[in-house]
Order: structure tokens, then sequence, then C-alpha cells
């Protein structure tokens, strides 16, 4: 995920993160406590209020609150974490420990911005309320799906959550996994959507460290994917039946995030030192006085700490790298080595860069507003270079590009071809296309 600019010491987002971390502590542990079970198809609408004063006290509805937190479906996330081997323990850990990522930062149109856990393994993303419907919607068939595809290259959610503050706005967010790796610089990092319009980013941007590149830079430096056949076949064969269930469930706009690491390179840039920063607002010294004053006292913290960037902390104050990182992430495929996948050569001798791929960005109907989006834009532009197209059009276009990207991708074109003359041509048949 790209990383924008740091917002102010004190400014409003600060209390916002303290609130959601500590709304997800309680509502998670919550569920975490009850007896397992299967899911049931009320779980999928099952939704839990609570109201907390900022120390994570629940309070009465008549009583003042810090903030009201809600926990959409916190079975079927618990059962979604479960199945990608991520224990609560370690998901709790690492968000509401003692540190708190603090850089947050636009992601562009859509004006989200960004937290990241105490050790970068998860995103906490703010979301559009179209975008959080949607999720609900798509629920049932993204559960069932990446419990049947552990190897799934999607982005992996783990909470989906609404928070409020006193006279503010409802905000909505989701938790995903980071793609990116904690212990790795990435020399280079490429958002692809398959589409050529507008998706380049200037040599000036590009030169700046973390820059999120896209297509046309991708093609102008003739990048390609180094995996051998092994590597090669899986890939193709996940991205594919990544791609049909999101055609499925009439989802455009995704790419595909690509960050590199080059071994020869090593991290002797510190790239993640010097752009992100550590949030301790010091809350555990004040455990012994009473409530209310503890609550103003936590909130006062809160407000007035100042992030501090990670190259300037004491040697060993950063979060060491969690073990249980790897034993989540050793279960696919695509992120067993070192939380990423290995690039091979032509004979699968391993080379020396690191690739770390995701699906990301899901969460995006073809509705109406796409619709007039592309018919507004293919007035003046090549229809088929547009990034709003219909989805059949959108993951076919998007699947041959990144084929393509691979090196030695021929030997896996009749796995496209065999896609297109079944499985596209069935939903295409399902929207009556022809």
């Amino acid at each position: 995920m790209p990383i924008g600019t740091q917002i102010a010491p004190g400014h409003a987002n600060y209390v916002l993160m303290y609130n959601m971390l500590t709304g997800i502590r309680v509502s998670v542990s919550r569920c975490e406590a009850k007896d397992p079970r299967p899911v049931r198809d009320d779980d999928y609408e099952a939704t839990h209020k609570y109201s907390f004063d900022v120390v994570g006290d629940e309070m009465t509805p008549s009583s003042r609150y810090d903030f009201k937190f809600k926990d959409y479906a916190p079975w079927v996330f618990r059962c979604i974490r479960e199945a990608f081997h991520l224990s609560t323990e370690d998901y709790l850990v690492s968000l509401t420990d003692k540190y708190i990522l603090s850089e947050v930062g636009s992601s562009g149109k859509s004006g989200s911005f960004f937290y990241y856990s105490q050790d970068y393994r998860f995103i906490i993303k703010t979301v559009h309320h179209t975008e959080h419907k949607f999720m609900r919607d798509i629920l049932p068939q993204y559960y069932e799906f990446v419990r049947d595809h552990p190897h799934t290259l999607l982005s992996r959610i783990y909470g989906l959550h609404r928070i409020k503050l006193p006279h503010g706005r409802k905000v909505h967010f989701i938790v995903m996994s980071n793609i990116m790796p904690p212990n790795r610089d990435i020399h280079a990092q490429f958002d692809l959507k398959g589409s050529m319009l507008g998706r380049e980013l200037s040599a000036e941007l590009a030169a700046k460290p973390r820059a999120c590149m896209k297509d046309k830079n991708w093609v102008k430096m003739r990048q390609t994917l180094h995996l051998g056949p092994a590597k090669r076949h899986a890939f193709t064969k996940q991205l594919i039946e990544d791609v049909t269930l999101l055609i499925r469930l009439n989802i455009m706009d995704y790419s595909l995030l690509v960050g590199i690491h080059d071994l020869t390179q090593g991290n002797a840039a510190k790239l993640r030192d010097t752009t992100l920063a550590m949030f301790d607002p010091q809350t555990t010294d004040v455990t012994q006085i009473n409530r209310l004053t503890r609550a103003y006292t936590i909130r006062k913290k809160v407000v007035h700490t100042d992030p501090v960037t990670l190259d300037a902390l004491p040697l060993g104050t950063a979060p060491p790298l969690p073990e249980a990182m790897f034993q989540e992430l050793s279960h696919s495929a695509f992120y067993r080595e070192d939380g990423g996948i290995m690039a091979t050569d032509r004979n699968d001798n391993p080379a020396q860069l690191i690739y770390y791929l995701g699906v990301i960005d899901i969460l995006t109907p073809y509705n109406m507003f796409k619709r007039t989006e592309h018919f507004v834009k293919a007035i003046v532009h090549d229809g088929s270079q547009i990034s709003a197209i219909n989805p059949r059009k959108y993951g076919l276009r998007f699947l041959r590009f990144m084929i393509q990207s691979l090196d030695g991708y021929e030997d896996v074109m009749p796995m496209l071809e065999e896609f297109e003359r079944t499985t596209y041509d069935s939903i295409c048949r399902e929207h009556r296309l022809f």
C-alpha cells in the first residue's frame, strides 16, 4: 500500500485511531470467548453495538461516551481469520499492543486513509459506506471462496467495523493483511490494472522512495515477473480462479499490487524506518487511578502525543518481527518465502528477487455510477482502455495483461485460452452479453 503524508500531532484522527483499536480489542475478544461452531446464515447479518469511554469500559446508552463501535458479522470474520491460520491472540497483539504505527495517508481518489499495525502486518483502511454495504452483500461468497482457496491472492479482510464519535460522522473501516513485508525494503512497487489510460506515474514522482508506479511505467521499464514453470503455472491458475470470482460478483477496478525486494541491495536504504512513525500515548502508567480521572488523563495523552519516526527510536524500541507472521503466511504458496514468493529462472532455480503480490481494491461494483463514468470517458477515449468497463471485459483484460507480464508466459497461455472458451463464455451467457 502506498504511504501518504503524516497528519499533525493532536489531529482528531489520532483519537479516532486509538478508539478504533480499543473497539477491536473488546469486540474481537468477546467473540473469541465463545465456543467454536460452523458459520450459520444469520451470522452474515449479525451486528454487535457498543458504547465506550476512552478507557475501553462499556457505557450505558444514557451515559457520556467517547465513541460508539459497531462490529459486523463478527463470527464470520473470526472464521475467516481461522481459515488463514491467524490466531486471535496474534491478531490482537499486533493491532492493540503498546505501539501503534501512526503513518496516515490517502489512497487517492477515494479519500480513504490507512493506519498500520505496530508490526506492519495489518492495515486499517477507512471505506465509503457503499463499499461497506457491498462487503456485507458479498460476504457469504467471499468467506466460502477464501475457505476453499487457501492460496488466494485476494485481499485478506479480517474485520468490518464502524465507529462514531460524539457529534461526529460515522466512519466505516476494514482490517486487512498488509501485502508488503515488515522486515524488507521494497525497491520497486507497482499497481497494475491492465489499463493504459491515465496509468502512469510521472518521472519526478516515480523517483521518490516508496513510489507506487502504474501500468505504463511497468511497460516502459520492460518489467516482467520472473517465475519459473512451476510457480508460473500456480500463479496463473490462482489468478484465474480469483478473477472468476470477482467477475461473478460484478466487481471491477481492482489491481495487482506488486512489491519487489532486490536481495542484492538488501535493507541498506532503510526505507521503512525513514517513512513510518510510531505513536505511543503511554497509557499504561495510569492504571491505578480511578476510572473518571483515568479517562480524562488518557484523552489528554492521546490528543497530545507526538509520533516519532522509527529511525529516531532507541535501538531495540521498535517491535521485533513476529514469528507468528510466518506461520500464518506459510500456508500460502505465494507468501511462504519470507512473506512473498521468490523469483525463479526458467529452470526453477532461485533468483535474487522476492515478489510481494496481492489483488487489492476488491470492493468496487460496476454500478450506475461506474456505467456513467464509462459512457462519459468513452466519448473522448478508447473505450477498451478505460478503467471503468464492465466486469467481464475488465477481468479478461486484467488477466491478459498480468499473464503476459510473466517471463515465459507462452506456456501458460493455453490456461487463459481455456478460461475464455469455458468459464468466461459461461459468465457472458449468464449476463446475456451474446
